[in-house]
């Protein structure tokens, strides 16, 4: 029975990355249970050997493996008559018409983030901008979502990292959101959605198409940064010795980030390729077995391009070294791939063939070091049923003296939840690439689909709070928010990525959240009759055991009609209109967690009211000059927002009511309209079943008694004077 020769992988764990717990069964140092090692024994009818061991542990941890969240994602829509890649791929790709094509995903980055903010959050960008680049994307837009306790020292750092990556290669980062919330201080949530344009013929994918066809490394040399990274980090919660594992945080090199964009949509423009895949978490280990599940893969290692010396075998396959990709290329097309990588000048390699054996198989200098079915590390590697206990419910405590509007509102405008992002996204490159119509600011961001005047809306929302008191209502909410936002703008959504950060799912209470907030997602893409298309599940969002709140994070993308009618800001003399869809609640609000404790029960959602919202909005957009989707703040932070963005206020006639004022939840959505075409806006609503009511006109400098200028100030942390 062939066995690799014992100590090619052992010293270097051993006095190494897992020096802590050498001790232990070489499995068990890895992240594998002794179940799942008795299932690789069983699988491959002999003990694996060390090589071997190590590819098993990095394609079945939780990050590459989903083995706690695969069967629950199974409920989620993925279908659609504009679906051209659901799940299973880099990314998903949903087709535009007219030829084009969008791809977009939604990773995290969170635990190398709470290890190193800075390389954390650029290495997270530089991934994903990989992940558009393997379907044959060229990327156009960046979203991140970042939670912290504050925007602090942590934070800052990693605004700057996703700057440093964004504004190097190029490409926008147009939107996204900052959440502050002390459930974050010991785990920071840093999620990065990466948009690309292609046509609609050229939707690569990472299978193997045919044996005998060449694999061909590029890109940055191979190191030893970031080995482990996949389960030593993402797979594992944190805790005090969480700075030793700082070496498992790769370093990103933007520049090389940016050849590997330009020369890799050369290679597809040209047809030199006949799949793409990005050396991502696991590194080549997990790329060659995705590539090589319908075929088989024979790769020499020493044919990969180092920059340390001494590397073992082991290191070369699962280093997740940064800005390295794998074509899988025909033989008479290799001369003609090399010369497009030496143009760009990357470094490149061809390290192995595809078979027709069904096997990775592993070679160090002609000797054969590791043999494993592909099939295993992928389609064999471990379900888990979660096991579900729900949270008991947390009281809701009546406000004591609750604030009227005049008080309540400038304050809950200065929260650094609430208050202006201006700080974070002046700090990065919003108009490069010449698209950007609408920046962010206000709902969603707008992109051209130049030739034509059609444009694409993309936004990227999540939930936390409200999601702790019920993760079901949590995960509908953070589907429909997404689908406001990219309605406001004359957006008609088309599809969703999401990005499920949550903590053990080991422990019942957690997997209980895990399974409702996706239950909720299912149910509002059904009621919006809209696919996820691509994701990422981030677990063990834990330090020492204390969890993050349940945080379901949506990307959405919508598509423009005609990006001259995208409203621009509410004018003097509109008429204000506030249409509405299901019942508001103070409970899991901004108000209530500010003027009182948070707790509670938040209403149901009429999900078929909120799709209906949804369908009214973006067809009443173009007729409008400004419409605002309620959510953080309630309506009253709303108007605020609108009246901010436009440079006027409003006379309205809504009553000083806290829950009408601050309540969240249920949807709402302010629009404003020139008279003329008032009555339009409400005939479409009537037809459609949404009720809408006349709230006021806009005018003046005063909001809901507050001088404009105060709300300005309290909204932009100025100083009053």
């Amino acid at each position: 029975m062939f066995r690799l020769r014992e100590g090619r992988l052992r010293p270097r764990l051993d006095s190494g990355l897992l020096s802590s717990v050498a001790q232990q069964p070489l499995h068990r140092a890895l992240g594998l249970t002794d179940g799942e090692h008795d299932r690789i024994c069983s699988l491959l009818a002999r003990d694996p050997n060390d090589f071997e061991l190590a590819v098993f542990s990095l394609l079945w941890s939780e990050h590459c493996g989903y083995k706690h969240s695969a069967l629950l994602l199974k409920r989620l829509p993925s279908a659609g008559g504009r679906v051209l890649q659901g799940p299973g791929e880099n990314a998903g790709v949903i087709d535009l018409g007219e030829g084009l094509a969008v791809a977009f995903k939604v990773e995290s980055h969170n635990h190398p983030s709470a290890v190193e903010p800075f390389q954390g959050a650029a290495t997270g960008v530089g991934g994903i901008l990989r992940d558009i680049i393997a379907m044959g994307a060229r990327p156009v837009a960046l979203l991140d979502g970042l939670r912290f306790a504050e925007p602090g020292h942590a934070f800052s750092r990693a605004v700057g990292g996703i700057g440093a990556y964004g504004n190097s290669v190029g490409v926008p980062t147009v939107g996204g959101e900052a959440v502050f919330d002390e459930a974050y201080r010991d785990n920071c949530l840093v999620n990065a959605m990466c948009v690309g344009l292609l046509p609609v013929e050229r939707v690569m994918r990472a299978k193997a198409t045919g044996s005998g066809q060449q694999i061909v490394l590029y890109g940055a040399t191979t190191g030893r940064d970031g080995i482990g990274g996949a389960s030593v980090l993402a797979s594992q919660e944190l805790d005090e010795s969480s700075a030793e594992k700082r070496p498992s945080v790769q370093i990103g090199d933007p520049f090389t980030g940016k050849k590997l964009i330009e020369a890799s949509v050369e290679l597809v423009q040209a047809g030199l390729v006949e799949s793409l895949q990005d050396c991502g978490a696991a590194g080549i280990a997990s790329a060659l077995s995705e590539m090589a599940a319908d075929y088989g893969i024979d790769v020499h290692l020493e044919r990969v391009p180092q920059r340390e010396e001494g590397m073992e075998p082991w290191e070369v396959m699962i280093s997740e070294s940064q800005e390295r990709m794998v074509a899988i290329v025909r033989p008479q097309m290799i001369e003609a791939v090399q010369e497009v990588l030496d143009r760009w000048e990357l470094g490149h390699s061809v390290i192995g063939e595809v078979t027709t054996s069904g096997e990775l198989r592993a070679f160090w200098e002609d000797e054969l070091v590791g043999e494993i079915p592909a099939r295993f590390l992928t389609e064999d590697c471990p379900r888990y049923d979660v096991i579900f206990e729900r949270r008991p419910a947390t009281p809701e405590r009546e406000i004591a003296a609750p604030p009227g509007v005049a008080e309540a509102l400038p304050t809950l405008l200065a929260l650094p939840g609430l208050r202006s992002r201006e700080f974070v996204f002046r700090r990065y490159d919003q108009l490069v690439g010449s698209r950007t119509v609408r920046r962010p600011g206000l709902d969603a961001a707008v992109l051209r689909l130049r030739p034509s005047l059609r444009g694409l809306a993309l936004t990227l929302d999540g939930q936390g709070r409200i999601a702790r008191l019920d993760p079901f209502l949590g995960g509908a909410l953070a589907i429909l928010e997404a689908a406001r936002n990219v309605a406001c703008t004359g957006g008609e959504p088309v599809g969703f990525t999401d990005c499920l950060n949550f903590g053990s799912p080991e422990k019942p209470e957690i997997g209980w959240e895990l399974a409702e907030a996706i239950n909720g997602m299912a149910a509002a893409c059904d009621a919006l009759g809209l696919p996820i298309v691509s994701g990422n599940v981030s677990l063990y969002n834990e330090t020492n055991g204390r969890a993050i709140h349940p945080t379901p994070v949506v990307g959405a993308v919508g598509l423009v009609p005609d990006v001259r009618l995208v409203p621009k800001g509410w004018r003097d003399g509109d008429s204000v209109l506030l249409a509405v869809a299901s019942p508001l609640s103070l409970a899991g609000s901004e108000y209530q967690a500010l003027f009182g404790e948070t707790g509670g029960a938040p209403d149901p959602l009429d999900l078929d009211a909120e799709a209906r919202l949804v369908s009214f909005l973006w067809r009443a957009a173009p007729l409008c000059s400004l419409v605002h989707d309620s959510a953080e703040g309630g309506l009253a932070v709303c108007l605020a927002e609108a009246a901010i963005f436009s440079g006027f206020g409003a006379e309205l006639t809504l009553d000083d009511d806290p829950p009408a004022l601050f309540g969240e939840t249920g949807g709402r959505a302010v629009l404003a309209c020139s008279p003329e075409v008032t009555a339009d806006v409400r005939l479409l609503a009537v037809d459609l079943g949404v009720p809408v009511y006349n709230v006021g006109v806009v005018g003046g400098d005063t909001l809901l008694g507050v001088e404009l200028a105060h709300l300005r100030s309290a909204f932009f942390g100025e100083t009053s004077t």
